[in-house]
């Protein structure tokens, strides 16, 4: 009898992943991953273009169905309870889906509504959040937005209902040097209030900032997870060292060199 994923859980364990794997065909997306990541956490998902980070976020999140092997989110099995789950956590994709034809301040209603917020109950928290990433375009509609300005009313849409787990695809690609930094601040003291976050990040000196723990996918398989200080221990290098060195297919030296 297979052992219950309900047993293998600390008490802290807020995203738990195990045998995660996706297939599109003969293709293997995503293969056999393992993942437990504590209440509180800011944990770091790195790996190369294509290396499987989105494919297991949209799994993590219920937005994608795995092939095989199972996901909890604050307890909850992502097969029996996704729409609850999905109510509970907030997730910022890799490219900001927003309908064109609405209005700033008409999608964060819309949003508060899905979710069923009380708008006015969120009214304050909105400013304050517009404030700090110079949001003043709530009046524009969306199609008139730039790519950095759609993010950031993205992350407005999710940070305003203070979710206890954020799923954050690439969140700072798009954004100007402040609200990255105010950005980085936020979610500094959003793990530090119990929030847990899972961000995947092409910046690797974010994550070597801001992580506690980082995992590095490659073709689909976790091939290193351990603690950044733990990480530059055992290979003597920084992490970006480390994340070529076990990435790279080529020495980039040589490559430089042949050009």
């Amino acid at each position: 009898m297979k052992k219950s994923i309900r047993r293998e859980l600390t008490v802290k364990s807020t995203i738990v992943a195990r045998g995660l794997t996706k297939k599109f065909g003969d293709f293997v997306a995503v293969d056999n991953v393992n993942l437990d990541v504590k209440e509180g956490e800011i944990f770091g998902f790195l790996g190369p273009n294509g290396a499987g980070k989105t494919t297991t976020i949209k799994m993590l999140t219920g937005t994608l169905k795995p092939t095989s092997g199972k996901v909890q989110i604050l307890g909850l099995d992502m097969d029996e309870h996704e729409i609850d789950i999905k109510r509970m956590i907030g997730v910022v994709p890799d490219e900001p889906k927003i309908y064109e034809h609405l209005r700033g301040y008409e999608f964060l209603e819309f949003v508060s509504a899905i979710f069923k917020t009380n708008f006015s109950d969120v009214r304050q928290r909105i400013e304050e959040l517009c404030n700090a990433f110079q949001i003043d375009y709530l009046d524009k509609l969306v199609s008139e937005m730039s790519h950095g300005m759609k993010q950031k009313l993205m992350l407005v849409s999710v940070l305003m209902r203070k979710p206890k787990v954020l799923f954050l695809d690439e969140p700072t690609v798009g954004l100007d040097a402040k609200s990255a930094r105010v950005l980085k601040e936020l979610l500094k003291k959003y793990s530090n209030e119990g929030t847990t976050i899972f961000m995947t990040t092409h910046i690797l000196e974010i994550a070597e900032k801001m992580c506690e723990r980082v995992a590095i996918i490659n073709r689909g398989r976790i091939i290193a997870e351990a603690t950044v200080s733990e990480l530059k221990n055992t290979y003597k290098a920084s992490l970006e060292d480390i994340f070529l060195q076990l990435t790279a297919e080529e020495d980039i030296r040589e490559i430089v060199e042949n050009l």
